[in-house]
């Protein structure tokens, strides 16, 4: 099995699903500036500002891909080699959303990384439910995980 280390278009179609799109910048549950889909920084690394103009939906789908790059390089560098391309995009769609640094520490990476067919994962998943003291992502964990489980390895 060749390592994967890009996102598949039903991979991306999941990210699209879930952050929405918004051609100007707003915050997002997190109090972060945000556009198009879930950015909070352009290509060249500025944060996106509430001041910002609008873009394009064109843009954004583009702006996403290319700053979905550094999130399918992380994931590929810190998960085992062979996850399927289910569990690769939903992994890629949770660092996403936590952020690398979150990604790095979470129970998820450490449960995956042990034996990617372990229950727990599931919980592990669900645990990023909160935003804001809220469990607002709890539908869209239990659709990344979801999408972890189909094919699973094992």
């Amino acid at each position: 099995m060749m390592e994967i280390k890009t996102v598949s278009q039903n991979g991306l179609n999941l990210l699209i699903r879930e952050e929405g799109l918004s051609l100007k910048p707003y915050l997002c549950s997190a109090n972060m500036p945000t556009i198009g889909i879930g950015c909070t920084f352009y290509e060249d690394g500025r944060r996106v500002k509430l001041s910002d103009p609008p873009i394009s939906k064109d843009r954004a789908i583009e702006l996403l891909k290319i700053v979905l790059k550094s999130f399918e390089q992380k994931v590929a560098r810190v998960t085992r080699d062979d996850i399927n391309q289910n569990q690769f995009d939903a992994l890629v769609s949770l660092a996403f959303n936590i952020g690398t640094g979150a990604f790095d520490g979470s129970t998820v990476l450490k449960l995956v990384n042990a034996n990617p067919s372990d229950s727990a994962i599931k919980q592990a998943f669900l645990a990023w439910r909160f935003s804001a003291g809220k469990p607002i992502l709890l539908a869209r964990r239990q659709r990344e995980y979801g999408l972890y489980a189909k094919n699973k390895i094992g």
